[in-house]
């Protein structure tokens, strides 16, 4: 996928849409790889450190002291109650296809809940989230509603940071035309299907737009409350949050300060990370993955070799045995041997031909009668 390719990003005055502060440099991190499949991955695996083991208990089902009665009582070999007087006294016990009984393979706490996920690729799906966050099509596609948005990466400066109240905050994104998207969040708000329901969990709503400061300010008293909208700090980018569902294109206000600090954290092509270890930024290994184009090119094309056409043709073996002509090849003798055994043979025939007319002319009815006559006299 293409990441950004703008060289500047405008910063907006956060009480006027209209009033562009300055310019910014695009940091480095926004040109990243945008790598789906690293995302769901590192998405799936860390997804997972949150869950809380769950078991039934070790001795469900097996309550009871039933023992099989064996064979000869025209009943299966399950284990079988004890007792007597009661219906439960004679039923079936234990297994899992009994009533009572315990589960198949019954779950344990001690299954394998969290999973460790390399550092080197949850950065490398960080950064592609946040490449991802910089492309109108990909964020449209996750379903965010930002045809109002002036500009994506979308940067406010002016003291943002200092709204204290939920209804300035509000109307300074609907200046910006976030509005309608946090109205599509508020929208879908909806009972959840299933049990989760019953488990303090009853709603279930979409995602909203994801706001990203550097210093602490008021301005996250003022947000936190609205549907679908959260915050994060900027040194605390959570894969999670900046991919929901490991998708990547969540919708991303920055602020100035936050945006600036990008950089520094994740570091440039020509500088290292100030706070990741041993980080580099991942690049692309083609610039250009137009493979056609390239190859293509004049550049590529007055350098190679022309096409070969000709057909290179490959002979077929042939068994001397049953082909005459090989056989001469490798045995000049052999037409003439050939040519003997076929006058041999038409010899043999003429003279068995010969044979036979002979002594057919010899049992004619002429000859029988004479014979049989002869042995009269």
């Amino acid at each position: 996928m293409v990441a950004a390719a703008r060289p500047t990003v405008s910063v907006f005055s956060h009480d006027d849409a209209e009033k562009v502060l300055s310019s910014a440099p695009l940091p480095a991190v926004f040109t990243a790889p945008i790598r789906p499949d690293v995302v769901t991955f590192v998405h799936t695996n860390m997804n997972k450190n949150k869950r809380q083991a769950y078991a039934v208990k070790y001795e469900a089902g097996m309550d009871t002291a039933a023992e099989s009665w064996g064979t000869g009582r025209a009943v299966s070999r399950i284990p079988r109650v004890p007792g007597g007087g009661t219906h439960r006294a004679g039923q079936a016990a234990f297994g899992n296809m009994c009533r009572g009984g315990r589960m198949f393979s019954p779950t344990k706490v001690w299954r394998k809940w969290h999973r460790k996920i390399n550092k080197n690729q949850r950065r490398y799906a960080v950064c592609s989230a946040l490449a991802a966050s910089a492309v109108p099509a990909l964020v449209m596609a996750r379903g965010h509603r930002i045809s109002k948005v002036p500009e994506l990466p979308l940067v406010l400066g002016g003291g943002i940071e200092q709204l204290a109240k939920t209804k300035a905050a509000v109307e300074c994104l609907a200046k910006f035309g976030v509005d309608e998207d946090l109205e599509k969040v508020k929208d879908s708000k909806k009972v959840r299907a299933g049990k989760g329901k019953m488990r303090n969990r009853r709603y279930v709503m979409r995602k909203g737009p994801l706001v990203v400061y550097a210093d602490k300010a008021p301005m996250e008293k003022a947000m936190r409350n609205l549907p679908g909208l959260d915050m994060v700090h900027v040194d605390r980018l959570n894969l999670l949050q900046l991919a929901p569902g490991g998708h990547v294109g969540r919708f991303i206000i920055w602020t100035q300060d936050a945006f600036e600090k990008l950089d520094s954290i994740f570091g440039t092509e020509e500088t290292k990370s100030l706070v990741k270890k041993g980080f580099v930024l991942p690049r692309s290994s083609m610039t250009n993955a137009d493979l056609s184009r390239l190859i293509n090119s004049d550049e590529i094309q007055k350098v190679v070799r022309p096409a070969k056409t000709e057909r290179k043709k490959t002979l077929r073996k042939k068994n001397p045995l049953k082909n005459l002509g090989v056989m001469v090849k490798l045995n000049p003798y052999a037409a003439a041997h050939r040519r003997a055994e076929m006058r041999a043979e038409k010899a043999r025939a003429e003279g068995k031909a010969k044979k036979v007319a002979a002594k057919r002319e010899k049992s004619t009815k002429e000859a029988k009668r004479a014979f049989y006559n002869k042995m009269l006299s």
